[in-house]
């Protein structure tokens, strides 16, 4: 019996040993009750549509406003990722696009979309999702809608430093 309970002990004891998983990093997600404030935030300041990813470029909420075309659906979503992919605003990115000849073929890609209006989402200096609206009235429009929204619920679009 003796011999039993050795090795049961010593095999209970090994068995910890070898489970041991390694120390991943941790980061801040996006959730979708934020993600519902944002929309309902930016809808509140302006007509369009509006499309929030959470970190890893997945869909968290799309709305659109009474009246808005159908594209503007595709283009909220594509200027969001535009957004998260750069960690920028798009038409700051934009900008910076059409003023280096070596960019010029960005808009070339399917998933990006060079128009203002889309921008990433921060939580101090951690990038957690962003956010694109559309059709509210030109680029410039669609970007103040959406940082005013991303103000009110305490989200930056820049990295603090």
């Amino acid at each position: 019996m003796t011999v039993k309970y050795f090795v049961a002990s010593l095999m209970i004891g090994l068995s910890g040993v070898a489970v041991a998983s390694p120390e991943l990093p941790r980061h801040a997600d996006l959730d979708l009750k934020t993600a519902r404030l944002l929309a309902d935030t930016a809808m509140a300041n302006c007509t369009g549509t509006v499309s929030v990813l959470d970190r890893g470029g997945n869909l968290l909420v799309t709305l659109r406003g009474d009246g808005v075309g159908p594209h503007n659906t595709a283009a909220s979503q594509r200027k969001a990722y535009t957004a998260l992919s750069t960690k920028t605003a798009t038409r700051l990115f934009a900008e910076r696009a059409r003023s280096n000849p070596e960019t010029a073929n960005l808009n070339t890609l399917d998933e990006l979309l060079l128009l203002g209006g889309g921008i990433p989402l921060f939580a101090a200096d951690e990038l957690v999702g962003a956010m694109g609206v559309a059709g509210s009235g030109g680029g410039e429009q669609d970007e103040n809608c959406a940082i005013k929204a991303a103000g009110k619920t305490g989200l930056a679009i820049t990295r603090s430093q």
